[in-house]
């Protein structure tokens, strides 16, 4: 449930950082990545607080190093799902949050299970 709501944010996130690169001219697809990262910031740090708090180890900054690459599998699924719609449905190119939506729950599940073993893997201390 808590890595839900935190999905949430970070697509809100995730959002209005894509719309504020568009308007200063970043594209939908570099306009993206740059979302995608910020989320995928704020989503770490929410989880690493809330969700799965008290489990990982090692220091800040190797741990978000460490889900953004670990989620590179979501990441390919969240932003190749996004490609895919904004090049070839013209409604979603018109409206990239429909893009950004699709692509954020076909990564969901692989970032959960991945993050939850990997990252934020151990007892809780």
């Amino acid at each position: 449930m808590r890595f839900g709501i935190v999905g949430t944010i970070g697509f809100v996130v995730d959002t209005a950082v894509l719309y504020g690169a568009l308007a200063l001219g970043g594209g939908l697809y570099l306009g993206r990545a740059i979302s995608y990262v910020s989320a995928a910031t704020t989503t770490w740090g929410l989880n690493r607080v809330w969700t799965f708090r008290g489990r990982g180890s090692g220091p800040v900054h190797r741990q978000w190093a460490l889900f953004l690459v670990v989620n590179l599998v979501g990441f390919a699924l969240n932003y190749g799902t996004y490609a895919l719609l904004v090049s070839l449905v013209p409604l979603v190119a018109a409206h990239p949050v429909l893009g950004v939506a699709a692509g954020s729950i076909a990564g969901m599940f692989t970032n959960f299970a991945l993050s939850r073993r990997l990252v934020f893997a151990g007892v809780r201390g």
